[in-house]
């Protein structure tokens, strides 16, 4: 599997890339790098070898699919945690050995591993025939989705966590194989089309799971389960009312906790706020009156029933979480019958 990723599309034909993909000069392998991954730190693990690189790259909204290589052995280290990015590094051909919670692990060809680096440290070593299919996803995204899909982001239990998973003939490595042939299909990808949400949302929710399982996290159940029951009736309550848009102080005191004590029980129990939990409610409400929406109602209609009233605002936020405008999630519901 992935033998070709970013190479050839589905009709065997070479894909034509923008830029240089192949390189033997530091400066520009880093140059690649630090714009697919982040900064980080490279050394060679033979001090005077130049690399080989292949530099490989496309988007799949807010995921960036790459294939590379150093050409050479490597060690990397002092990744950058405030580019806020995850990486799953796929391994295509060659071995890497990578930092690991009790002690390093080697992932070979169709092994991956995944390590957030915004919440963590991490160092990798790599030999001089390895070929990676890699995946960039920012934290923020991860979370997103962990929200909309288990109703509650993970704490650093997860992302903390370095896992190994996957395997040359697991679903991961076959949905992979699903993604990269989509992409080589329809490159570039619009980063607000319809195809390129549906890629975004579908391996962010399978790396969560493989990633949970791997850290012996059950997200359909531990968390939310865990959490005191201040903060399960908080939500059913925000869920129930959330065109309302109750305030946190009147949420807190028809439970019977302080204002304090509840946001301390979402920070500690689902990794946000009372407050982000609501707005996280509140748009998804809306774009579920958009969708359901006929071709005679107007985003300010919906948005109003809403109470929003910065339309400049709304737009913003609902890009930022949908990948895509109001008006755009309107556009594509049927006119009535």
């Amino acid at each position: 599997m992935l033998e070709n990723a970013l190479l050839l599309g589905s009709d065997g034909s070479p894909i034509q890339h923008e830029g240089r993909i192949h390189s033997n000069d530091w400066d520009e392998v880093q140059a690649f790098c630090r714009a697919t991954y982040m900064p980080y730190q490279v050394s060679p693990l033979d001090r005077f070898s130049r690399p080989k690189s292949t530099m490989l790259s496309a988007r799949a909204g807010r995921v960036t699919a790459s294939r590379f290589s150093y050409g050479t052995g490597i060690h990397l280290d002092k990744f950058d945690s405030e580019a806020g990015n995850i990486l799953v590094l796929n391994t295509l051909r060659g071995k890497l050995n990578h930092q690991c919670d009790q002690e390093p692990a080697s992932t070979c060809a169709g092994e991956s591993f995944v390590v957030d680096c915004s919440r963590t440290d991490y160092w990798l070593d790599a030999d001089p025939d390895h070929m990676q299919f890699n995946l960039t996803i920012p934290h923020q995204v991860m979370e997103e989705v962990a929200e909309k899909w288990f109703g509650f982001v993970p704490d650093n239990s997860l992302w903390t966590r370095r896992v190994k998973f996957g395997g040359p003939n697991s679903r991961w490595m076959a949905l992979l194989e699903y993604v990269s042939r989509t992409m080589c299909a329809d490159l570039p990808l619009s980063k607000d089309g319809a195809m390129a949400r549906h890629l975004e949302e579908l391996v962010c929710l399978d790396l969560l799971q493989e990633w949970a399982a791997g850290a012996g996290i059950s997200l359909e159940r531990g968390a939310r389960t865990a959490a005191p029951y201040y903060v399960r009736q908080a939500e059913e309550i925000m869920s129930a009312e959330a065109r309302e848009a109750p305030t946190i102080g009147d949420i807190a005191k028809r439970i019977g906790v302080s204002a304090r004590t509840l946001s301390e029980g979402f920070r500690r129990f689902r990794g946000t706020s009372p407050l982000a939990f609501l707005s996280a409610r509140r748009i998804q409400g809306l774009r579920a009156d958009l969708e359901a929406a006929t071709s005679d109602s107007t985003v300010t209609q919906i948005a109003a029933a809403w109470g929003y009233v910065n339309m400049g605002t709304l737009a913003g936020n609902y890009r930022k979480r949908f990948g895509e405008l109001p008006s755009n999630t309107l556009k594509r519901m049927p006119s009535p019958k």
